[in-house]
């Protein structure tokens, strides 16, 4: 009789125990970044897959093509049979000729004079047409149904340059357009001379037209040492400037000012040296006032 309550009470104590315990948490669920999978029908799958087939095959067929040339037969049949329709070249018309050959030009375009019009390599015309040393652009077209449009546009000559005692026109930015004859010379153009004097025309041009008064009256200009200018003029002086542009163009402006208070041009002057902007050295010769031809016995005096 005396063990019934001792394990009643042991039974007690597991029953509290078991009470009092907390329940064990449960771990969230491990985060994934997999998207949902959507589930394709079966049919869906094929056609993707049969499509991919077939555009793998078209690929490898049009390949096939291209390499036998049936792409090209096709064309030129397409381009013939507008050409039996009348799109044929049959008039060919210039704009912007002024100083180029016409003769030249239309042996370069006449060859195209019957062509299908859609067979005209207008690239090829304009290159060709590039390779003239007066044009700086062409713009070739086609105007329907006959008409080629050739729209040219030329370089200005800038000055005549002379080398290996051959004289040429040349523009501001150094092309060499075509030769000139002493004899016809334009007088307006100053004549230039010098090693490398092809890459200054356009800083020479710049020079001159920063002083007005003096364009008319300059004959031409020596590009000196490849790396400054002796400006000649029509009285017969020559007026050394210093180096660089903004030197040169202050040298020059300070030339006109002295030139304008004291008349130095057409006073028999040989050289004017200004390649020192803190001074002005003059050479003279026996004969003031005439042109100068013989520069040999100087006397030198500064201004």
């Amino acid at each position: 009789m005396s063990r019934a309550p001792a394990r009643v009470t042991a039974r007690s104590g597991r029953a509290a125990a078991a009470r009092t315990a907390k329940p064990a948490r449960r771990r969230p669920p491990a985060k994934t970044n997999d998207l949902p999978r959507i589930p394709l029908p079966p049919g869906l799958v094929r056609t993707i897959r049969n499509w991919t087939l077939g555009l793998f095959v078209l690929a490898a067929v049009v390949a096939g093509l291209i390499v036998m040339g049936v792409p090209q037969m096709t064309g030129m049949a397409a381009a013939h049979g507008l050409g039996r329709m009348g799109f044929v070249v049959r008039n060919i018309q210039l704009t912007g000729l002024k100083q180029v050959d016409r003769d030249t030009v239309y042996r370069i375009v006449s060859e195209e004079h019957g062509q299908d019009m859609p067979l005209v390599d207008l690239a090829q015309v304009r290159q060709q047409l590039l390779q003239l040393g007066w044009i700086a652009d062409a713009r070739v077209s086609r105007r329907l149904p006959d008409t080629l449009a050739i729209d040219l546009v030329e370089r200005v000559p800038a000055a005549v340059l002379q080398r290996n005692q051959q004289l040429s026109l040349i523009d501001a930015e150094g092309h060499i357009l075509a030769p000139v004859d002493a004899h016809t010379m334009p007088v307006q153009l100053p004549l230039v001379i010098g090693d490398g004097v092809e890459a200054h025309i356009g800083a020479l041009r710049t020079l001159i037209a920063s002083q007005a008064p003096l364009k008319q009256l300059i004959e031409g200009a020596t590009w000196v040492g490849q790396r400054r200018w002796d400006i000649r003029f029509q009285s017969g002086e020559t007026l050394s400037l210093p180096e660089g542009d903004a030197a040169a163009s202050q040298a020059l402006a300070t030339f006109v000012k002295k030139d304008q208070e004291a008349r130095l041009l057409g006073q028999g002057y040989v050289r004017i040296d200004m390649r020192d902007p803190k001074q002005m050295v003059i050479r003279t010769s026996r004969d003031p006032g005439t042109r100068i031809t013989d520069p040999a016995p100087p006397s030198a005096t500064q201004a």
